[in-house]
């Protein structure tokens, strides 16, 4: 079976912001640049401040009217689905249908899951159970829980703008997250994968859509890339690095100079493309480095990166 995949490569970033004019500034610079999406992560407890996603996202549709808008990703099984599919739902009509659920299980801070009172090990199954509630909740269909979530049969109104709801688009990259994301998923976000990786995993998701005997009429297939421009290699993957370190509590060197995309403007191109030719036809940039510095990093893929790619 071969995903039914996108044909344009389509170009987002992701950023979190504290002040409304914050948000403002944000979804100024990103249609300023020509930028397709905003997308924000989402933590409970976190090394670092972050403001609840759907909240910001709400903000940012109230200061753009074409911005596409998701979440990468939203730790689904920490909430309960119906709280979430009305949120999602009223999101949806706000930012009027430009909604992309991305949903994953996180589970590397373990706090978070003792924090919420949810068991860290029913990650991977609450967010199967969820996944289909949400689904039908933010369509307006009449919908019972499960083992998970016991609720009577339960209507929500209004339902979202998007006929079929909002696309859900699940993260992770082990077998049985790929599993599922074939079963009941309208599309994947990676990150920490290398370009052969993906095809791999999207291999993987295919075969299990095929065997679930799903008929797709498209999948949606999108990759967050960390991103350091610079003129020199080895300062891109000292400053990367340096902010990832903190931001997930570990030495994160290594990692860095597997996965991300750092260096040369020609450099970051020809990483972008391996993605694109692996499958990936939305790319969530994570522009890595001192906080202050954002900006400029989005202006300098604008202006440097984004005329050396193919599409």
């Amino acid at each position: 079976m071969d995903l039914p995949l996108a044909t344009r490569l389509r170009i987002g970033f992701i950023a979190g912001f504290d002040t409304r004019d914050a948000g403002r500034g944000l979804a100024q610079i990103a249609q300023r640049l020509g930028f397709d999406s905003i997308w924000v992560g989402d933590h409970v407890a976190f090394p670092l401040p972050i403001l609840d996603p759907l909240l910001q996202l709400a903000q940012l549709a109230a200061h753009s009217d074409e911005l596409e808008l998701g979440t990468s990703v939203y730790l689904l099984p920490l909430r309960h689905p119906v709280l979430v599919a009305k949120q999602v739902a009223s999101l949806d009509r706000l930012s009027g249908g430009r909604f992309v659920f991305g949903v994953g299980i996180g589970g590397e801070f373990p706090a978070e899951y003792q924090a919420c009172g949810v068991p860290r090990e029913e990650r991977g199954a609450r967010l199967s159970e969820s996944i289909p509630l949400v689904r039908a909740l933010v369509r307006g269909e009449a919908t019972s829980g499960g083992r998970f979530y016991p609720f009577p049969e339960t209507r929500l109104r209004p339902a979202a703008t998007q006929p079929a709801g909002p696309p859900i688009w699940c993260g992770g990259r082990a077998a049985a997250a790929l599993a599922r994301i074939g079963r009941i998923g309208d599309g994947w976000i990676s990150y920490v994968v290398t370009p052969e990786r993906y095809r791999q995993g999207l291999e993987q998701i295919a075969r299990a859509a095929e065997g679930a005997g799903r008929r797709l009429e498209c999948f949606g297939t999108s990759h967050l890339l960390f991103t350091r421009i610079d003129d020199d290699a080895g300062a891109a993957l000292d400053a990367a690095s340096a902010h990832l370190s903190k931001r997930y509590a570990m030495d994160f060197r290594e990692p860095t100079r597997r996965y991300a995309a750092y260096g040369r403007p020609a450099d970051v191109a020809e990483r972008i493309e391996a993605f694109r030719s692996a499958g990936v036809r939305h790319l969530i940039l994570d522009m890595v480095g001192p906080g202050g510095d954002r900006d400029e990093q989005l202006e300098r893929f604008s202006r440097e990166v984004r005329p050396l790619l193919s599409t």
